[in-house]
């Protein structure tokens, strides 16, 4: 099986088809040319014309090794993505009828979860008659809340979903 060839993601070379492109790059003198003009300039510096903007008049191309320039962009790519935040939601489950040490060490698991940055779903899951006692996990949950207001603001209050009463805090920013 041969190797495949991939199509260039931009517009190089001979494949511009524009009459005028404005030309830009290091060590070349910026402006207006013909396309004839803009292919010679990259042939002498023994590089690629390559086309980065198409939606413009004229289309403005850079001299530039295409290789490195597509090594370049998937580099800046790389580093927005290590930058953007990984959100964890860690998730606490309580019963409608949950004490009050119980209550308490799940409360102080929320907090550390909070301080560390990530976000917390506790829930009150209600097995077989239980469902009887949605207020009972209601106030529960904003109880939960109340308690981790240093900590921790609300993003979504309590909502019922199939036998589960769940509510979402954030951490509050520093």
């Amino acid at each position: 099986m041969g190797r495949r060839r991939m199509e260039p993601e931009h517009t190089i070379n001979e494949m511009i088809r524009a009459r005028t492109v404005r030309v830009v790059g290091d060590g070349i003198n910026p402006g207006v040319y013909t396309i004839d003009a803009a292919l010679k300039i990259a042939r002498d510096a023994g590089v690629d014309l390559v086309e980065i903007a198409s939606n413009v008049d004229p289309p403005v191309c850079r001299v530039v090794d295409y290789r490195k320039f597509l090594y370049d962009q998937k580099k800046k790519q790389k580093e927005i993505k290590a930058k953007t935040a990984k959100v964890v939601v860690k998730e606490i489950r309580f019963g409608p009828h949950t004490d009050e040490h119980d209550f308490n060490f799940k409360k102080n698991h929320a907090e550390s979860f909070l301080q560390h940055g990530a976000k917390v779903r506790a829930f009150v899951f209600f097995r077989g008659r239980t469902i009887l006692f949605k207020e009972q996990g209601e106030v529960l949950l904003l109880k939960f809340a109340q308690a981790l207001e240093e900590v921790g603001k609300v993003e979504q209050l309590p909502t019922m979903d199939g036998k589960r009463m769940s509510i979402i805090l954030s951490p509050k920013k520093k």
